[in-house]
């Protein structure tokens, strides 16, 4: 059943109205609802949730996922993603998340290259998008920012617009970003999918909820900006046809970091290989507390070179809680008392 009056609701995200919550209605209840993070905000309460998925879980903070948790009572959580964000991988290592893998791709997927070329070969990547074009495919470049920094020294895609459009004539090219207001927005991409326009000079706007088949190519523009994460969820709007597709990181990657970002891009489409070198990067984060990446406050461990040795661990303590929960047997008493200790140390810190 429906939950929204969807022509108000329409008519309230155009003209910006913030108290969309007042348009919910209140006299059905229903069973599933569909958002985005406007269910996060706007007075939106559930009354009896006992599932939530989120997808697309490295788009969400730690708050704001705790704030969906906390409106049941211990619902149940599927968090699902492509790209895990480094306190994520951490949490499935210590157990605090079970991990369901999909390994293959849905079928009548094609193969997708990534080569990570230095500034220099953009003329190169130029002529092999012209004749994809010229065989009727349709292609994606990105760029970090929407208009130049005076502080970075970095391209922006409406700065870039109007050269790419003298450059692929007579191909169309249309820009799409995040100041684009929605209807527009969805005018570009439905003109996109339809094959009216054949370039999509855009940001990351493109990042997720984008399916266009027969667009085979991606160019990003001073890639070395971008984060594994990003780089890898951009990479996924190609390859979603039958054609082979390629992804072009297009670098300036003069540091050790940069480098490293290009060669894990090049060398795995794996998501999770491609989430630890991003915990090498930017490491764990804090499982008590609410940082994503960086080093946590205590010491628990080389999240990555003793992996195996956690796991163990991890194992070993779930078994003997199965057997003894309050830790009563003789043999275990030794453990009790590091708890109590613990928590004493804790409570008085």
């Amino acid at each position: 059943m429906p939950l929204f009056d969807e022509k108000a609701w329409s008519a309230a995200v155009r003209n910006g109205e913030e108290n969309r919550s007042a348009l919910l209605r209140r006299d059905e209840d229903p069973q599933i609802v569909v958002g985005t993070h406007a269910l996060l905000y706007d007075g939106v309460r559930f009354s009896n949730l006992g599932l939530a998925v989120i997808d697309e879980q490295h788009k969400f903070g730690v708050l704001q996922r705790a704030a969906l948790m906390n409106q049941g009572t211990a619902p149940d959580i599927l968090v699902m993603t492509a790209t895990p964000i480094p306190r994520t991988l951490t949490m499935t290592v210590y157990g605090d998340l079970d991990v369901s893998t999909l390994d293959e791709l849905p079928a009548n997927r094609g193969k997708i290259i990534t080569a990570a070329r230095d500034a220099s070969k953009l003329p190169d990547a130029i002529a092999f998008i012209q004749k994809h074009l010229a065989e009727g495919r349709q292609a994606y470049v990105v760029y970090p920012l929407i208009e130049e920094s005076a502080k970075l020294e970095v391209k922006a895609a409406a700065a870039e617009f109007e050269k790419w459009q003298e450059i692929f004539r007579p191909y169309r090219c249309e820009l799409l970003h995040g100041r684009i207001g929605p209807d527009e927005k969805d005018a570009i991409m439905d003109r996109f999918r339809k094959n009216e326009s054949q370039v999509l000079i855009a940001t990351t706007v493109i990042e997720v909820g984008i399916d266009v088949p027969n667009a085979n190519i991606m160019l990003i523009e001073n890639a070395e900006r971008f984060g594994l994460a990003q780089l890898h969820q951009l990479r996924g709007r190609v390859g979603r046809g039958r054609h082979k597709s390629y992804c072009i990181l297009i670098h300036k990657a003069d540091s050790i970091e940069g480098q490293h970002k290009m060669q894990t891009m090049e060398s795995t489409a794996n998501g999770f290989e491609i989430a630890e070198a991003d915990l090498r990067l930017r490491g764990p984060g804090d499982l008590l507390g609410t940082a994503q990446s960086g080093l946590p406050p205590l010491k628990l461990g080389d999240i990555i070179a003793d992996a195996t040795l956690m796991r163990t661990a991890r194992k070993a303590a779930m078994e003997l809680f199965s057997l003894d929960r309050e830790l009563s047997w003789p043999e275990h008493q030794r453990f009790r008392r590091i708890l109590v200790e613990r928590k004493t140390l804790a409570q008085v810190s």
